[in-house]
């Protein structure tokens, strides 16, 4: 269950998987491979409640990726 008014949103693939690393450009949390990088070596990303920071975690449509900011992302398929 999500915390108390923390945000949620939907993203759709068309693909059977994203990795972790795809998944934050696609939300444009960042603009280069480098830079997913730095940033999951530096912030707290979670994908189904369990902390992760490999880029090439593949997430597949059902799964939710909780942001640093808290913002839960549901990957949903076509």
């Amino acid at each position: 269950m999500p915390p108390q008014g923390a945000k949620q949103r939907e993203i759709r693939i068309t693909t059977e998987f994203i990795t972790l690393g795809q998944l934050i450009k696609l939300l444009d949390l960042v603009n280069s491979g480098a830079e997913v990088k730095a940033l999951l070596a530096t912030a707290r990303f979670a994908v189904n409640d369990e902390p992760d920071d490999r880029r090439g975690r593949k997430i597949y449509p059902g799964d939710i990726v909780t942001l640093p900011n808290q913002t839960r992302v549901k990957v949903i398929s076509k």
